[in-house]
């Protein structure tokens, strides 16, 4: 009895590795409710940033899309967060001086 337990479990567990027979990503552009991006280069199919930050600089950069100077955050995460209840921040980078 326990081999035949131990033989089920194992093939429930090897099911959730077996690849399904739909996509596994769409590929489709998104327009729902639940769409992140509302207005960035929206005729883009990624949008993508290439910076640089200087020796014993900093930059802050907006991670709610809604920010009017994206990719550098300009704190219009804070009236996301209190319109959605959500928490999301900037992403802050800094680089130490060279010595």
């Amino acid at each position: 009895m326990k081999t035949a337990l131990a033989l089920l479990a194992l093939s429930a567990s090897a099911a959730a590795f077996v690849p399904s027979a739909g996509p596994a990503f769409e590929t489709r552009l998104y327009d729902g409710p639940g769409k992140i991006n509302q207005k960035i280069d929206l005729d883009s199919p990624k949008v993508a940033t290439m910076d640089t930050v200087e020796a014993g600089g900093k930059k802050v950069y907006c991670r709610c899309w809604q920010s009017g100077t994206f990719p550098l955050c300009d704190g219009s995460h804070m009236a996301h967060n209190k319109e959605t209840g959500d928490n999301v921040g900037p992403l802050i980078v800094s680089v130490a001086k060279e010595e």
